[in-house]
């Protein structure tokens, strides 16, 4: 059961038209994309070369990572979304833009890089006859070189060229390269509406509408380690005095999340699944989609944390990086308003 003075809170139709608005909103995410690939196979034998399993390949599965996780959560959510960022002129380029394109996101402000591998992590996994499969290595394929000055200019524009057709940007940084320049940063900031995911240096967005560090990064950001509610309201206090946001969400695993304010409150969400956790992978970005939405949909940084809650709390029942639908939360509101009133 929920807290009394949460639950009390909870507002179900409000936060099923939310739901129900998520189609309306219009998004541009400015992030760092990556193509996430799962290889699986069954283990035949040991290898006579060298001491490792020959795996019979079964299943290669593709799907957006990092950045791009984020911008096809927002386009399974049902907005309107447009994607800004860098890839190269591969193959894998190429499949990130079918899959986007299949959910109808707008790719024209992708930037293609010649030269320049596409941020690829290829996660092998193998399995024997009647055991779990399990994931053995992962092969990453990037480049750690700055984007030339032409390719940075060509993200600003690209950015600037949208802030007008958009109602909220999405600034989801995995230090990529996007970002490195300060003046993509400052263009996406141009916005009156700005969520950053970043997982480094947040200061460099400083002015930013809402920050959604989880515990790990908002402990590296201020240098304290965050073991109780006096140490996350220090963090948080620090984090916003760095910031100048408005609003900062701490997400916090198991222990929910927790928003505060620049006007000094802290609201605390509990977490609405604890048991059918499989995978948290990528479950920040469908936090940040869910989020994005509700605010720029008309609702509270409150309602929108709770929202971006629900969905989490779909997407890690699930192995690897994966998404929500509309449709899908509505039904799990339901039922955890159902289940409240048990």
């Amino acid at each position: 059961m929920l807290a009394s003075e949460f639950r009390d809170r909870l507002d179900g139709p409000r936060l099923q038209r939310l739901l129900q608005s998520f189609g309306q909103v219009r998004v541009l995410v400015v992030g760092d994309l990556t193509l996430d690939e799962f290889a699986t196979g069954r283990v035949e034998r040991v290898s006579r070369e060298a001491p490792v399993l020959i795996l019979r390949h079964e299943t290669t599965r593709r799907v957006p990572g990092g950045g791009a996780n984020a911008t096809y959560n927002l386009a399974r959510l049902g907005a309107q979304v447009q994607s800004v960022g860098l890839i190269g002129d591969d193959e894998q380029g190429q499949a990130l833009c079918e899959l986007f394109a299949a959910v109808g996101i707008d790719t024209s402000g992708i930037v293609t890089v010649p030269g320049r591998p596409t941020v690829t992590k290829t996660r092998i996994s193998g399995h024997a006859r009647q055991s779990v499969t399990q994931q053995i290595v992962r092969i990453d394929r990037k480049s750690d070189e700055p984007p030339a000055a032409a390719i940075q200019q060509q993200l600003v524009q690209q950015v600037g060229d949208r802030l007008a057709t958009v109602d909220v940007v999405v600034c989801s940084d995995y230090n990529e390269g996007v970002f490195w320049a300060e003046s993509a940063i400052a263009a996406a900031l141009a916005a009156p509406l700005t969520v950053v995911d970043a997982q480094r240096d947040l200061g460099r967005y400083r002015g930013a509408t809402l920050f959604t560090p989880n515990l790990p990064e908002a402990e590296l950001a201020t240098g304290i380690a965050i073991r109780d509610e006096a140490s996350l309201s220090a963090a948080a206090q620090g984090l916003l005095r760095q910031t100048q946001a408005q609003h900062l969400l701490i997400t916090r695993g198991e222990d929910g999340m927790s928003l505060f304010a620049a006007d000094g409150t802290a609201q605390h969400i509990p977490a609405f699944n604890r048991t059918q956790v499989f995978d948290v992978t990528g479950a920040g970005d469908t936090v940040v989609a869910a989020l994005g939405l509700a605010i720029a949909a008309g609702g509270t940084p409150w309602e929108g944390a709770v929202l971006g809650n629900l969905a989490a709390s779909l997407v890690v029942r699930q192995f690897g990086t994966t998404t929500t639908t509309v449709p899908e939360m509505e039904a799990a509101l339901l039922a955890l308003l159902e289940a409240e009133k048990t």
